[in-house]
Order: structure tokens, then C-alpha cells, then sequence
């Protein structure tokens, strides 16, 4: 296995630039996931990983080899869709190993591989049924399978979950992440869902507009992000950003109603800032205050509580316990000094 290495990387299409100088080293053995809304970019780089879309300008190493201008064969990398893109009329079995066939890879060869990965996937009682008489679970699994027999040096994920519902996503994030720590291969994994990117990977990198915005580890992200896009897009539910203006002392923030001390090094007297605070660091005072509950979504071991505040912007707290604000109570929020982040009006950077 090897380490993927993107240096300047540009895509265009035609005179509309995409993707903008990646600069990017995703280490030997790594999960790294692309995480960024529709529209960022993440696939379209991926496929230039993979060869599939032409690098515009700049170059992608594969290890030691310049891949940029190889053909998607040459690379050594294996590809997941969203789509199974399963042969319907052939077993798990033939489906697996149809790309050792083509390549004329004798058949006790194809036999021995296609096993070995029926093994690692759990697909043993399923190699002489069709595609049809499998669950979309089952069905990525061959796909994941047919991209494990071809031995790659890097797999690539184009949001593989996609199609999923919500508890076969959950069992597939887990078959994937046994599957890296089982076969310790180099894995680049693309997703829109912040949940898959935080519960996934080693690396994770969020995209906005063809640009990267911060590249580090899950909770490093969380609890240390560059600007507001990253803070907003890291966690779920996202963090809240209440508008302010830097004062004596601290910051005015009319949606709390009240100054704000904070550590952070503020700016000028008068300037516009952000204050943001995550849900699970907001703490409800019963009957007193002046924000109005909306909205309690229960969960069960917790509740997402709304409150509207004076200026119109929303706040979401997150409750545990078993005394908790219901729709229509009158609340305030408090929470320490620490836990809050400030970030520049304009810009989105963060101050510290």
C-alpha cells in the first residue's frame, strides 16, 4: 500500500476553474475523507485521483510514481460508487472476480482472491446468488469485494452510502472501518454526510468552492476550528452563531440580550464579530430569561431544544436529563467562557 500526494492540483472545464491548488499528502495506510456541501468539488477530485476526470495543471503522486497523466488502469487504485454497478445476470462470485477474468488471471488465482475477500466481507453464504436476491447492504459489499480482489495500493469511495437507509448506513460505516483496520490499505472516501467524514476517518478534509478550508483529524476539527464555515459544518447540530459587536469589555450579543466576556483577542472597539457556541455547551435556566422554546425534538436519551431570540436568530441546545424545557417555556442559556469561539463578521475567520 502508498500514500496519494496532490501538489498544485487544478481542474477546469473550459475557462471555469473547479478546483483551485490543492495541495494535499494523504499518508500510506490512511483513511482521509472529503467532506464538504454538494458542489465543493470532492468528487470531481476524487476522480482526478482515480483518472477519470484530466488534471488541468499541477500533479498527483501514487507513492513514488507521477500518476497525472496515467491511465485510470495504470494507477492502482479501486473505485466504490454510489452505485453497486453490478452485473445482473452474473453470482456475487462472477461479479467479484469479472475484472481478474478480463485481465486473464487464471481461475485458481481468481478463485483464491475472490475467497479471501468473500471472507474479510462476510459474503461466503452469498457467492452463487444474483445481485437481485441481495439487500443494498449485501450489494455494496460485493462492490467493496470486487474493488479488493484487484489488490490496489489505494481504494477510493464516491459516497458509497448514498443509496442506503439509515441503519444499513450505520452497519456499513462499521463494516468500512473494520474493513481499513483489517486490511490497513490506503482509503480516500468522499461523503456530504459530517456524521460519516467524524465516525470514519484519520483525516479529514473540508472543501468549499474547489478550495480547501482545514485539513486535520475528526475531533481536531471540532474542537479547533480555522473559520466559521468549518465550526458550522463540523458537528451536528451545527454550531450557533449569534451576531455581536466587540465593546469594553467584551462583546455585545442583543440576541442573548447581554455582554459576553470572553479570552479571545478582540479586535477594535465597534467591530463586527460572530460568537458561536456548540448545542452541548449550552446549559437552560429554567423560568427566567427571555427566549422562547419553539421546538423540543426528543430523542430519547436527549432533546435538541429551539429557542428564538429577540434579533431572530436561532438557538439549539442540547438537553440531557430528565428535566427538560418543553415548547413554549420562557428560558435562558448559559455556558462558560471557554466554550465559546469568536469569529470575524466578514471574513469567517476565527479570532484567538
Amino acid at each position: 500500500m502508498t500514500g496519494v500526494t496532490l501538489q498544485k492540483t487544478i481542474k477546469r472545464y473550459g475557462e471555469t476553474q473547479v478546483i483551485h491548488g490543492i495541495d494535499l499528502e494523504i499518508k500510506d495506510g490512511e483513511f482521509c475523507v472529503f467532506v464538504g456541501p454538494s458542489g465543493c468539488g470532492k468528487s470531481t477530485l476524487l476522480r482526478m485521483i482515480a483518472g477519470l476526470e484530466e488534471t488541468s495543471e499541477g500533479h498527483i503522486h501514487i507513492g513514488a510514481r507521477d500518476v497525472t497523466r496515467m491511465d485510470p488502469s495504470e494507477r492502482g487504485v479501486a473505485m466504490v460508487f454510489q452505485t453497486y454497478a453490478l452485473y445482473p445476470h452474473m453470482t456475487v462470485e462472477e461479479n467479484m472476480g469479472f475484472g481478474l477474468k478480463m485481465n486473464g488471471v487464471p481461475k485458481a488465482e481468481i478463485a483464491r482472491k475472490v475467497h479471501a475477500a468473500s471472507d474479510i466481507l462476510k459474503l461466503d453464504n452469498y457467492l452463487k446468488r444474483k445481485p437481485k436476491a441481495l439487500s443494498g447492504g449485501q450489494r455494496q459489499r460485493v462492490a467493496i469485494g470486487r474493488a479488493i480482489v484487484r489488490g490496489p495500493e489505494v481504494f477510493l469511495f464516491d459516497e458509497p452510502l448514498s443509496n442506503l437507509d439509515a441503519e444499513l448506513r450505520v452497519e456499513m460505516r462499521v463494516e468500512i472501518a473494520r474493513l481499513h483496520k483489517e486490511i490497513g490499505a490506503t482509503m480516500i472516501y468522499v461523503t456530504h454526510d459530517q456524521v460519516e467524514a467524524m465516525t470514519l476517518a484519520d483525516k479529514i478534509v473540508v472543501l468549499r468552492a474547489g478550495h480547501i478550508e482545514q485539513v486535520g483529524a475528526p475531533l481536531e476539527l471540532y474542537r479547533d476550528p480555522d473559520n466559521r464555515f468549518v465550526a458550522g459544518f463540523i458537528g451536528s447540530p451545527a454550531m450557533n452563531f449569534l451576531n455581536g459587536t466587540v465593546v469594553e469589555g467584551g462583546i455585545d450579543v442583543p440576541g442573548l440580550g447581554r455582554r459576553v466576556t470572553t479570552q479571545v483577542k478582540l479586535p477594535a472597539l465597534g467591530s463586527a464579530v460572530v460568537l458561536g457556541v456548540r448545542p452541548e455547551h449550552l446549559v437552560v435556566q429554567m423560568g427566567q430569561g427571555g427566549l422562547k422554546a419553539e421546538l423540543s425534538e426528543a430523542l430519547g436519551g436527549v432533546s435538541y431544544l429551539h429557542l428564538d431570540t429577540p434579533t431572530g436568530e436561532r438557538i439549539i441546545v442540547e438537553e440531557r436529563g430528565d428535566d427538560r424545557a418543553a415548547a413554549g417555556d420562557i428560558v435562558d442559556v448559559t455556558f462558560e467562557e471557554r466554550r465559546a469561539m469568536v469569529f470575524e463578521r466578514d471574513s469567517g475567520l476565527r479570532l484567538r
